[in-house]
């Protein structure tokens, strides 16, 4: 663990110094001023995942084979503060700054993808739920501020109104954590009379889709998630059959207005890519690390002229593999900061941005992906063995660059409305 810490403090630099007998944190995001109230706040976290760490690697394994996380687990990370990062101040979160907020998210990526997948779902879905009724929105943070929402962005079911409201069903994949959640929450496509409803706009091609929200108790949860990678994040499907739902659980998707005020919450499709490249990077960067560690090792493959460590070759893949995660991490931080400024200054909105997001997102993920491929690669047939974490995170990297929003067909978007500028 010590390595892994090491290795990456000394790739990403720090400006905050560390507590006695641990290693120093990951490099402040650019243009934070000085020990603000989100910095420090981040910081209590990341020291927190510091004493953390241990477990979470000595755990891995068992977080893989069962297909969840463990809720032991899940409370630290709620004790932590990890869940309520995004959350309002004025609910008892610490509504941490973007860059600050996935600087946590990566770093818990580094030690394993899935407990990085589950704090950027849990965390981020705080972004999200201010879209709810005030009254609604209230009952949800009425007795905790670490709330844990299993959210889904897919339109899975229906909703048929009734003289009561909605009458639900549908099917919905990938609800990460949903078997620790608190809420979940689910787009639909929304009917009445058994005909559909159709765009706020009055837009007869475009579907009227709304989220409902609900306890958790009111779910039921299909075991499917069975997957190449991210296997411990729980994504399994979840259900619900004929359930009836007040209009007060429901909110417009993507662009319901907010009920709290703060500059996170006011553009949330925005954020989604660039989250996500925060669990990218921090994959990539712990599957780095082991490959070093590997070559510390002393380990010399079959007909190798050299131990790994000595070897020309390996020097300049792992010199070549390093440039890759950088730059990745470079690019997330800008992306962090460009969008968190705009956020600020409430012009964090437009399909340009939304589009230069995604083109961020999806070119981390790329990278990401590849970097560890590069690393399962060159450790050779030590990382075959399920005992390696080289090869779970592959996986995990493989399966998160599979997800919507990092597709590379989003590249299209992107060159279109490069074209479109006048020269």
């Amino acid at each position: 663990m010590q390595k892994l810490m090491k290795q990456s403090d000394a790739l990403y630099g720090t400006n905050r110094p560390a507590r006695k007998g641990l290693q120093t944190a990951p490099q402040a995001p650019s243009g934070d001023e000085g020990p603000g109230r989100s910095s420090l706040a981040a910081g209590r976290i990341l020291d927190a995942i510091r004493d953390l760490a241990p477990t979470v690697l000595a755990r891995a394994a068992e977080i893989e084979t069962e297909r969840r996380m463990p809720s032991d687990l899940v409370e630290r990370l709620r004790l932590i503060g990890v869940f309520r990062m995004f959350a309002p101040r004025s609910r008892g979160g610490l509504e941490l700054d973007l860059p600050w907020g996935m600087e946590v998210i990566s770093a818990l990526a580094r030690l394993d993808g899935s407990v990085g997948w589950t704090a950027m779902i849990g965390s981020a879905s705080a972004i999200m739920s201010p879209r709810l009724p005030r009254q609604t929105y209230d009952l949800m943070y009425q007795d905790k501020s670490e709330v844990l929402i299993a959210s889904v962005s897919t339109p899975g079911g229906t909703a048929e109104r009734t003289a009561d409201g909605w009458r639900v069903s549908g099917r919905w994949p990938f609800a990460t954590c949903c078997q620790n959640a608190d809420w979940m929450m689910g787009l639909c496509f929304m009917s009445e009379g058994g005909k559909p409803l159709f765009g706020l706009a009055g837009d007869a091609s475009t579907p009227l889709v709304r989220c409902v929200v609900l306890p958790a108790s009111a779910w039921q949860i299909e075991d499917t998630w069975r997957a190449s990678g991210l296997r411990g994040t729980g994504s399994h499907h979840i259900t619900l059959q004929n359930v009836l739902a007040p209009e007060a659980n429901f909110f417009d998707f993507p662009a319901g207005a907010a009920c709290e005020p703060g500059p996170l919450y006011q553009a949330w499709r925005h954020l989604q890519s660039v989250l996500l490249g925060a669990v990218c990077v921090g994959i990539a960067e712990g599957a780095l690390s082991d490959v070093v560690q590997l070559a510390h090792s002393g380990r010399q493959q079959l007909r190798a002229p050299a131990p790994m460590r000595d070897s020309e070759m390996v020097q300049g893949e792992l010199g070549r593999i390093e440039a890759d995660v950088r730059a990745a991490r470079a690019a997330m931080q800008v992306q962090a900061q460009s969008h968190w400024r705009h956020a600020l200054a409430y012009t964090l909105n437009g399909q340009a941005l939304y589009t230069q997001g995604i083109q961020t997102g999806t070119w981390i993920a790329t990278i990401c992906a590849n970097a560890a491929h590069a690393c399962f690669t060159l450790a050779g047939g030590a990382a075959v063995y399920e005992s390696s974490p080289l090869q779970r995170r592959l996986r995990d990297l493989q399966a998160a660059a599979q997800h919507a929003m990092v597709q590379p067909r989003h590249y299209a978007e992107a060159g279109r409305l490069l074209l479109e500028q006048v020269i």
